[in-house]
This record gives structure tokens, sequence and C-alpha cells, in this order.
């Protein structure tokens, strides 16, 4: 039987998941087994818990599924327990080093207890310094081992549940479970310590928690708070039960409507229902109210007594909840112009638009991916909605026939932003665009990352120098109520650069479902239109941005590349799109196809793909042809943009690093050879898990028509899928 026993629960966090897990497994203290706890097989958080489960056999992950919420999965992670002590870590928090050591001897010191409160640390988002609210609860108790009577103020209800260890028999003599609901850390911890005997506190710091960017999920406004009463009652109905003395319930009541009177003075959280949680909550008060119980004295006295009282207005108005609320239109700095600033807020006082949709892709660089393909797909499953298209001017011809669009910056294009329902970007709309109460955002992401996004640009001075104000980014990441996940890989990656309260859709990217659905025919026109000679093959050569260069630079002789690799070899070169201006000009055996609208359509003509570390890596895979890195500055690269992973201990083929290494693979055929095709299938498992021609689908059913997530299309698996032919030159040449 192992010491402890430390439960995980991942739901939401499998960005960060792997430090947590880590920070177990670098105790100095060994003996404990550890339980994350995830949604299902396949999911981002089960593939981090996988992988530590391969490496360590104290690892051992169970399944809960996300409708359970964190009652659930820590239910879940206790049923699989068996060590004599329980702890609770938050998948985005860690154990401080020689936590567990000093648990073990505090616990040697005292002999079994039922519960050992420690101290934690709540450690700030970004920057600040760090605070330790147990500290002071924990002050006054008693040194030794002690029976709450002793510490009446140690009622449980201030302290989370993962600021304990808690004795297994104990729990289960008990019958403990945690509480279905937002707020089972109040219900668990009172009711744990309603039934302890045994108590002691070790007053070090034991868990590192990481305070989320957005702030509690309890704080945000909804329904839930109503969970908050029901636990209140839960706990107080219990203590009645059991005959609580007086020196502990009225400690206990108080901490409880202490967190209530809090919860009450923020309208804003509880919105339409706050009379109601009021008025619930006033009866609680005077049904449970210990005989004898003086409320305390000043302002939160009085707050006492009207609860207790029922009568809301003045309690409002003590907490100066009728202050007038700031409109929206406070928040509009930025369209151009006052003409424009007043006719986009007289829009918004107009009611929101149930069928319209704006798509914008690539700051209006055209109609072109992620949003391209679910604007396409909506109108064939969603044809009552009516989809708008923003382009900048420049590009608006190259908007297909058909397809509304309105011009960015026009008269036009602020009215259809402030009435849409629907906003679809892969990227982020403009400063000044205001996210309105009913509105829903998605966020389509345009590749996966390879390189650092987001926040974490932020210690790479290059980047971050480029980026701007990172305040600014998250207050659009704050629009977000949706984010699309090409793999589980991204999943991580887009919670811990992009910290917000949206909800992740791993469904794959819609641009990508061409590679799918497209057949022979559709690449030999493309192949065409491009001007690709019958009999060629066309190598796509894509190199991405390069931060510190301030300008284009293929980094190859591409005609030289030709002749060295082979009397058939084309080149398709692509620039990256900060490029698409760039007015270069292909001839002899280069083509080139930067301005070409598609992306796709490119990757479809290529036989084969030459990048460096651009995002069209993981696109193609889903083609399964031959991918060659060209890894000339990797270093370079990696020391000033950032990576997330190590692309050279899993390239998708072969890695090239001069031009003479780069042409040998074409011209001996091992871009195509057995070890190259073995190295393309272990990345596609790991990136292309989701691409499997429906991903448009599932995004228009799941948020323009609102199907919940069980009814949309299940993931074809990777080996049952059929990709888009190569045209017949593709064959290795021998």
């Amino acid at each position: 039987m192992p010491r402890f026993s430390i439960i995980v629960p991942s739901h939401g966090v499998a960005g960060r998941l792997g430090r947590a897990l880590d920070s177990v497994l670098a105790q100095s203290f060994g003996d404990f087994e550890l339980i994350p706890v995830c949604d299902a097989p396949g999911s981002a958080a089960a593939d981090v818990a996988a992988g530590h489960a391969a490496r360590d056999c104290r690892v051992a992950p169970v399944h809960a599924p996300p409708s359970a919420g964190l009652a659930g999965a820590r239910n879940a992670g206790m049923r699989a327990a068996t060590g004599t002590y329980l702890l609770f870590l938050d998948g985005d928090d860690v154990l401080v080093p020689g936590a567990l050591a000093a648990l073990d001897a505090r616990l040697t010191e005292t002999g079994p207890v039922d519960v050992l409160h420690f101290e934690h640390e709540r450690a700030p988002w970004w920057e600040g310094e760090p605070g330790n609210p147990a500290a002071p609860l924990l002050a006054d108790a008693p040194d030794g081992v002690f029976a709450p009577g002793r510490a009446p103020r140690l009622t449980g209800v201030l302290l989370p549940a993962w600021s304990a260890a808690w004795r297994r028999a104990f729990t289960v003599e008990r019958g403990l479970a945690f509480p279905g609901g937002h707020f089972t850390d109040v219900g668990w911890g009172a009711v744990a310590m309603l039934g302890a005997e045994r108590v002691a506190v070790l007053r070090s710091v034991v868990v590192r928690h990481l305070v989320r960017r957005q702030g509690s999920r309890l704080n945000l406004p909804g329904h839930h708070h109503a969970e908050l009463l029901d636990q209140v009652e839960l706990v107080l109905t219990r203590a009645a039960r059991e005959g609580l003395p007086a020196e502990r319930s009225g400690p206990l009541f108080e901490q409880l409507f202490g967190l209530v009177l809090k919860t009450a003075a923020h309208p804003r959280r509880l919105r339409s229902d706050r009379r109601a949680f009021f008025r619930r909550a006033g009866r609680l008060y005077r049904r449970h109210r210990p005989a004898g119980y003086r409320p305390p004295g000043g302002s939160l006295g009085v707050q006492h007594r009207l609860l207790a009282s029922g009568c809301y207005p003045a309690f409002a108005a003590l907490r100066g909840a009728r202050r007038a609320v700031t409109g929206a239109t406070a928040l509009l700095p930025r369209p151009r112009g006052l003409r424009t600033r007043l006719r986009y807020r007289a829009q918004l006082r107009r009611p929101l638009d149930p069928h319209l949709a704006v798509y914008c892709a690539y700051w209006g660089r055209g109609y072109a991916c992620n949003p391209a393909a679910i604007h396409a797909k909506a109108r064939e499953l969603a044809p009552h909605i009516r989809s708008v298209f923003l382009v900048e001017a420049e590009h608006a011809h190259t908007v297909p026939d058909g397809v509304e669009y309105a011009v960015v910056g026009s008269r036009r294009y602020w009215e259809v932003l402030a009435r849409a329902t629907y906003l679809v970007n892969n990227a982020n709309f403009a400063e000044g665009v205001v996210k309105r109460p009913g509105s829903v955002h998605l966020q389509t992401q345009h590749g996966t990352p390879l390189k650092t996004m987001g926040v974490d640009q932020s210690v790479y001075p290059v980047v971050a120098a480029a980026t701007g104000s990172f305040t600014r980014l998250l207050g659009r990441v704050d629009r977000w109520d949706y984010n699309l996940s090409s793999n589980p890989h991204s999943t991580r990656v887009w919670e811990r650069a992009f910290p917000g309260s949206y909800e992740h859709l791993e469904y794959g990217y819609p641009r990508n479902d061409v590679y799918c659905t497209a057949g022979a025919g559709d690449v030999a026109r493309i192949r065409a239109e491009l001007g690709v000679p019958e009999g060629a093959r066309a190598v796509l050569y894509a190199p991405t941005h390069r931060d510190h260069h301030t300008g284009f630079e293929t980094g190859l002789d591409l005609e030289a590349f030709c002749e060295a690799a082979g009397d058939d070899v084309v080149v398709l070169l692509r620039a990256h799109y900060f490029y698409d201006r760039g007015g270069r000009s292909g001839g002899g055996r280069v083509i080139d196809v930067t301005a070409h609208r598609s992306s796709e359509d490119v990757c479809l003509a290529a036989d084969a793909l030459v990048t460096d570390y651009s995002s069209i890596m993981f696109d193609y895979a889903n083609l399964d042809r031959p991918i060659v890195v060209y890894a000339d500055d990797w270093d370079v690269y990696r020391e000033t943009r950032g990576v997330c992973f190590d692309l050279m201990d899993g390239p998708p083929g072969p890695v090239a690093r001069t031009p003479d290494e780069l042409a040998r693979v074409f011209r001996d055929g091992s871009y195509a050879n057995a070890e190259s095709d073995a190295l393309r299938a272990r990345f596609r498992e790991r990136f292309c898990p989701f691409d499997d021609g429906r991903a448009a689908e599932r995004v228009v059913r799941r948020v323009l028509l609102g199907e919940p997530p069980e009814a949309l299309p299940p993931v074809i698996p990777l080996a049952e899928r059929v990709p888009a032919p190569a045209a017949a030159a593709t064959l290795v040449r021998s």
C-alpha cells in the first residue's frame, strides 16, 4: 500500500498537465501512486497521462466523463486509490520540491490523523508576488494532534481540498464523496471536518496553485452560483443532525454565509438570479442560525441582518449594486472617424441578427483557410444563416462568385460586425469589435504550432517586440467562445499560449477536409491551372516567416536545386502569407504560387513538400505524401523564435541541412523510401488524428446549429482514410 495516492483531475488543463505530473514524479519521496483522471482515451489530457504512465509504473490513469465535473473526476480517482492518504492536485498546479517528504515526516511525528492541513502558495499567472492564504488560518491551530473543537475556526470551508492530506480509511468509514456542483470543495471540506477526530497541520507550503488569468471559474457569471447554496444547505443540515456544539457551529455558520454574502455582493455574477439567490439565502440563514449566534460588527454585521430579513433592495444599496453599469459601447476607440464610431454604436443598440454570420481570414487577405471551408459547409448545412466574408479592398476581386462579402473598414463592415450572432476568424477581429452578450466567437487558428505562440512568446525579445501588447492580445482572446484544434498537441499549446475561458473543439481543420474528399481529376485540374508540366515531379517549397529577417529570403537557389535533384523536378514556390505582395516572379522550372488563393490546391498539386519549420507540414501530412525538412538554421530559429517541441527528434521525413543534402534525397529517391514512410507514419499518428474530411461538418453542426457533441460525426480512424491520390508522376525514381 503506497503512502500517498495523488489524484489529479485534468479536464480543461491539458496544456499544463505534464508539468503537474512531472512535479509529483520529481519528488524525492517516492512511495506514492499518481492517478491522473482524464476525459476519455485519445483526448489531449489522456495522451499526456498515457505518456507519463509509459515512463513510470506509479502513474495509473483513470477516466471520468467531463459531464461528471470536478467532483466526479475526484470521486473516480478515490475509487481507484489504494494509498494510506489521499492528496488532490489540480491539473495546472504543482507540488513544490520536497513536498511529499515534508508530509511524510509530519505524519510520522503525528501518527495517524484523519486530516492534515497544510499551506499552499497562490502564484499569479503572469507576474507578481505569490500569496499564502492558508498560513493565517493555520497559525492559530494547536501544534500537535488535536480534535476539531480545539480549533473551531478550522471548519474546512475556507481551504480547498488540495490543501490537506486525507486518511483514506477515514473517508471510507465516513462514506465521504465530493458532492456534485461547482462549489464541491465547500461541501467536501466542511463535511469531512464534521466527522474528523484527529487533525494536525503542517506549516509549510506543499502545493503551488496557479491563479488563472481569467480568475476562478467560480466567479464567472451564471446560474451555477445557486449551487453554493446547495452546499451550504448540505453542510448545515449535516451539522444539525450531528448536534455540532455551539463553539463550532457559530464559526461554521459565519464562514459559510461569508461566502454567500460575497457572492450576493456581485450582481453581475448572479445576473437575473440575484433576488432569488438572496431570498433563498435568507431562508437558509433564518432556518440554520445557531441559537445565541451574534452577527459580527460593522458593515458585515449589517449585511447579516439584511440577509436575515430578506431585504434585498437595502442590501443592494449598501453594497453599491445599483451603480450604473458601464455600457459595452464605452469600449469603442478603434473604429476610425466620428461617423463610423457613431454608426457602430447605433448598430450595437440593435438586437443581434440570429441568422447572420461573419467570417474573416488572415486579417482580410481573402477567401481562404478554415473560415472559407466553414463558410462553404454552412451554405450547405445551414442555408438559413446569411454568411458575409470580410476582405481588404485589394483582395475583394479574389472572392469567389456567389460569396457575399464586405470590405474591411467600410460602413457595411462595421454594421455586420455589430449585428452578427456568429463571428468566425482564423486570426483576430479588429481591436474595437465588441463581444456582445449572446454572440458566438469561433477562433479557428491557421496552423499547428511548432513555433511559440501567444504569451509563450514573451521570453523571446525579437518576437515579443513584433507581437506588441500582450494585454491587448489577451483582451482579444477573451472574446473567444470556441477555439478549434487539429490535434491534442495543439490543444495543449493553445491552452497555455492563449489562456482564456473558451471551449476547445478537437474537430480537425476544415481547410484540410479537401485532402480526403478530392480525387485524381481535381489533382490533374489544379496542376494544369498552376502550369505544372506533364510528367513532372512537383516539389512544393514552403518556407516559414523568420522574425529576425526583414523580408522574404528563399534560403535556396531553387533553379540550382532543380538541376541537381533531377531532370523532371519543378518547384512550386509558396512564400509565407506575410509576403503575398512580394512581387516575385518564377522562371524556368520554378513556379511562384505564393499569390494563389488556396494553399490546399497547391498542396494537392505537389508530389512532395520541402519546408523548414512551416506549419504547412502538418496539413500536408494528411495527404500521406513525402515531406523533407530543410533545416539549415534550426539552432538559430529555435533560439530566436522558440519552439514547442524538437522537430529534429520526430520529423515527418528526411532532414537536410545543406542544399547538396536536399538535392541528394530527391536524386537518389530516399525522400520517399521505407524509412521516410515510417517517419511520416509516426508524424501522422501524432498530428493528424482528427482531419478525416468531416471537420467542417462537425464545426457547423456544433457551433452554428447547436448540436450536442455526441450527435456529431465520429472521427474516421487514420488507417481507414483515403487521401487524395498524387499524380502518376510522383512514383519514386530508382
